[in-house]
């Protein structure tokens, strides 16, 4: 199966919304990458990552701000024949994003953005106490680079 690149905002909005997570690659100080799974949210060319205010991704992303966030769906293995391992393929739509990580402190806009990710995964919106949003962090990625592709779909 060939694998075709994707340059349609719509289509690679498409693949970003049906997935579940995104895996977001960061460099730690020493030069070793760095990935974690993450829920998100986006909106207007920018991914949205929520956290808990402590860990080693806080340190890592406040060193190396820049980030490649990955994002996977429709997996589908295939064949050609049965008998023959190099025959197996597996299908995909796929988005990959690079940016960088700015963390934000403003109030009013984390509520906006929890709502942004919590618009995704359940279509609605929330009120939170102000606890609750004073202790969470909350990281913009503004979306520099955005290429998709995609393996046996059209």
């Amino acid at each position: 199966m060939a694998t075709n690149m994707i340059s349609n905002p719509q289509k690679i909005r498409e693949i970003i919304d049906k997935c579940e997570v995104c895996y977001v690659g960061m460099t730690q100080p020493d030069g070793t990458p760095y990935v974690l799974p993450f829920n998100f949210g986006y909106e207007d060319g920018s991914i949205y990552l929520h956290m808990a205010p402590q860990g080693k991704k806080l340190d890592v992303l406040r060193n190396n701000p820049r980030v490649c966030v990955a994002f996977s769906t429709d997996h589908r293995l295939f064949h050609r024949n049965e008998e023959v391992a190099c025959s197996y393929g597996m299908n995909y739509r796929s988005v990959l994003a690079t940016g960088k990580a700015v963390f934000i402190e403003d109030f009013d806009e984390k509520v906006r953005i929890m709502n942004v990710t919590m618009q995704k995964y359940t279509g609605k919106d929330f009120s939170y106490n102000a606890p609750a949003i004073n202790n969470v962090v909350i990281i913009r990625i503004h979306v520099e680079k955005l290429e998709g592709k995609l393996s046996g779909y059209f």
